[in-house]
């Protein structure tokens, strides 16, 4: 399976979006801080994460989610969620 995945820090609240083959394990390397561009924004909370069965559909989706569309998307149906 492949997995993209939406974080938010409880730092500083804004939104990580990442794709994984291994969801747990690289939730665990967020956690841990063995993640260069999420390591100073720890703590995170998992608020929402799709998984495929197609490479290219996760990739897609992952790109699309990082587009200002994509974002906009995001916050309108994860509004209670993110807030």
């Amino acid at each position: 399976m492949y997995y993209v995945y939406i974080l938010k820090s409880k730092k500083d609240t804004k939104l990580y979006i990442g794709f994984s083959t291994n969801l747990k394990n690289r939730l665990d390397e967020h956690a841990k801080g063995k993640v260069k561009s999420t390591k100073n924004r720890r703590p995170f909370l998992l608020v929402y994460y799709e998984a495929f069965q197609s490479k290219i559909d996760a990739l897609q989706k992952e790109k699309y989610y990082k587009t200002g569309p994509g974002r906009k998307y995001i916050k309108r149906h994860l509004k209670n969620t993110i807030e």
